[in-house]
């Protein structure tokens, strides 16, 4: 009569239970780090600005920018026309140019950034499509171009600050030169 031993194999390793307890916890943590690692990748925060150097450097440029908005009393009265999704815009200053570009930056979330051409209708008169709807706060950038590829080269710019809950008109202008004690 044989013994038999209760220590002898008794088949593969994944039909043991002692295996499963000790690996579920072990699946069910990588399961939720994927997860989070994807919410976290999909919803990263946009404000951060990646090459800081560059963004350094092209400080002076856009200063001089602004210098040469004021020297030439650049000023735009916008307004904005939310169900037609129209940008109307009278433009005064002692440039007028054929056409304009007008960034309207999300404070937060770069997929809500939006750039409009806006083409000359007459004397200092612009127009423009929207191309998605637009709420809340914006950050506005006005410069001269066909593209928003031409914001570093353009010669002058002007910026405003809107909130469509309050109202849909504002007046663009060059930042004014800042005091150290500001």
């Amino acid at each position: 009569m044989a013994i038999q031993d209760s220590t002898l194999d008794q088949g593969p390793w994944y039909r043991q239970g002692w295996a499963w307890f000790l690996l579920t916890p072990l699946i069910v943590i990588v399961l939720v780090m994927a997860g989070y690692i994807s919410i976290a990748v999909k919803l990263s925060d946009d404000v951060v600005i990646d090459n800081y150097y560059r963004e350094g450097r092209m400080y002076n440029e856009r200063l001089e920018q602004d210098h040469r908005a004021t020297a030439l009393a650049m000023r735009a009265e916008l307004d904005f026309d939310l169900e037609t999704g129209e940008v109307f815009l009278q433009l005064s200053g002692d440039e007028l140019p054929e056409s304009l570009v007008l960034v309207l930056q999300h404070p937060t979330e770069a997929d809500l950034d939006q750039t409009v051409i806006l083409a000359t209708t007459g004397q200092g008169n612009y127009r423009g499509d929207l191309n998605l709807d637009v709420n809340f706060s914006r950050y506005l950038l006005l410069f001269p171009g066909a593209s928003a590829s031409e914001r570093g080269a353009a010669p002058w710019r002007l910026k405003a600050r809107i909130d469509f809950q309050a109202s849909h008109a504002v007046t663009l202008q060059a930042v004014e030169k800042q005091t150290a004690d500001q």
